[in-house]
Formats: structure tokens, sequence, C-alpha cells
């Protein structure tokens, strides 16, 4: 008697720990737990840094002893690093720069992708081919001759020099969303579209009608994605906006020198950079595009998701 209580207690031990089929034990969700708490940390520390560092006055900075809780609140950091970033208004600049350029690449990129998708014609092959090209090519190689065009067209210092790319498909990054959308218009089913053609629907309609509201995920995915890639964007921003048009990441590139400029160090006590001041310049640059993703954080998962994407 007394055997067969301990075989059904370690059973139950077992069980407990290991599970069953079709249930987690104990031991597989603490380990589940440990690794995501673990991978979550990865991401989550540079943030936590900055949060922390950026609430630091110099006494803080200094004081080996304190290290992630500040000794008291200090707002002094983001109240320069406001002004040096000429937040408000550069902000405005930078959602002007990245939203119009997203929402053109989305809608294009659907476009191409259906007619890659749907349609078959001489040299599809090819263009499809060159379509991965751009995607493989990096643009630091095209951009002299991209200049030299856009110089001769006089859109140079423009949102146009981001518009007409993004116009015919050439965006940044327009080939991954141009796939994207390949395969979800590929994936509906060909019957719909030939119902919709009995009942005298034109190709135009059939695409605003049935293609795009099933494409759903991919023009969400396609825009954050989009968003994401041209607020970040330093390199071609600098060369082909200019001085007329700016972005929070470049006022950030020169924070430095402007705050050099605005707030010159008198002495041992003088206003002289910190980390906590840049590191405050960074979190104010990054702040809106967490907003972003929190506000839209349900309908990315799902997109990305539905879509397949795994990330860069």
């Amino acid at each position: 008697m007394k055997q067969v209580n301990l075989t059904n207690i370690r059973k139950k031990a077992k069980r407990l720990l290991f599970g069953m089929s079709g249930h987690d034990g104990l031991m597989v969700k603490v380990l589940t737990y440990l690794l995501l708490i673990g991978i979550g940390f990865v991401f989550l520390y540079p943030v936590l840094y900055m949060l922390s560092y950026s609430f630091k006055d110099i006494d803080d900075l200094l004081n080996t002893l304190v290290n992630w809780i500040p000794t008291k609140l200090y707002i002094d950091n983001y109240i320069r690093a406001l002004e040096v970033l000429d937040f408000w208004p550069i902000l405005w600049q930078t959602l002007y720069v990245t939203i119009i350029p997203s929402l053109l690449q989305a809608f294009i990129a659907s476009i191409v992708g259906y007619g890659f998708a749907r349609f078959t014609f001489r040299g599809k092959r090819l263009l499809f081919l060159l379509v991965l090209v751009t995607f493989v090519i990096p643009p630091q190689v095209t951009i002299i001759p991209k200049y030299i065009l856009f110089n001769n067209i006089h859109i140079l210092d423009s949102l146009a020099a981001y518009i007409l790319p993004a116009i015919f498909g050439q965006g940044l990054n327009s080939a991954i969303f141009i796939l994207i959308f390949f395969q979800i218009f590929r994936a509906i089913p060909l019957s719909l579209e030939e119902a919709a053609q009995l009942d005298g629907a034109g190709h135009f309609k059939i695409f605003f009608k049935i293609a795009v509201p099933m494409a759903s995920a991919g023009y969400i995915i396609s825009f954050l994605f989009s968003l994401v890639w041209y607020w970040n964007e330093t390199y071609l921003a600098s060369i082909f906006l200019g001085e007329k048009l700016t972005t929070l990441p470049l006022q950030l590139q020169k924070f430095v020198a402007t705050y050099s400029k605005l707030f010159p160090a008198q002495g041992t006590n003088g206003v002289s950079i910190n980390e906590g001041i840049e590191l405050a310049g960074t979190l104010l640059t990054t702040i809106p595009l967490l907003i972003i993703y929190f506000i839209s954080q349900r309908w990315f998962v799902e997109s990305v998701d539905r879509t397949g994407i795994t990330g860069e």
C-alpha cells in the first residue's frame, strides 16, 4: 500500500514538474519565464539606463555610490535638451518628413505587389528580380547618381526628394513591402476576383473593393516599418533635405555642437554638457516612436503575425 502511494506521489510530482502531453509542467514554465525576462531585460536595459541617467544632476553622475536611482528628480537635463533640440518645431517637421513618404510608400508598394501577383506580362520575372536587387544594394552605392538626378530636376532640399522615389516604388526598403503585398495578394482566392468580374467589376474596382480590405495587415506593417525607417534615417536626410528641413535624429547628431553654442561653459560651475543631458536628448528623440508603438501595439503584433515577418 505504501509502495502504491509512493508511486502515485512520484507520478504527481513528475506531472507537476515536467507536465504531461499538451500541458507544460512547472519546470518548463519557470524556464520559459526566465528566458522571456532575460530577453526582455536585454531590450529594456538601454531604455532604463537612459531614463535613470537622464534624471541625474552632475553630483549624482560623479558619485560612484549612486547607480540606478538618483538622489533627487532633476529635470533641468530635459529642459536644456528641449531647448537644444528645438523639440516641438522639429518634431512637427519630423512627422511631416516621415508620415507622408510612409503613406505613399505603403500605397504604391501595394499597387506594385498586386500587379506582380495578379498579372502576367513580358519581362515580369526580370522586373521582379530588379525589385529584389534594389533591396540588396545599399543606398550608399546609388547616392551619387540620385543626387545628380535630383539636382537636375531641382527637388533637392525639399520633401520631394523623399516623395518622388516613394511614388515610383523606390522609397526606403520599398522592395520588402512589395514582397509582403505580393504574398498577401497571391494568397487571395482567384474565385473572388472572378466573381467580381462576372458582376462587371474592373481591375481598379477589384483592387480597391476586394484586395485592399483583405491586405489591411500589410498596410499597417508597411506604414509602421516605413515610419520607423524614415524617422531614423540620417544619411539620406542630411544629403537630400539640406538645411530647409531637418529631423530629430539629425538634431541629435549635432547635439553637442548646438549645446556648446547655446550654453557655453563658464568656469568649473558652468553648464558644460554631461552624460545626463545627452541621454535626455536621446530619450526625447526616442519617445515619439515609443508612443506610436504603444498606441498601435495590438495592430502591429497582429499584422506581423499575419504577414509572417519575424524581424530584421
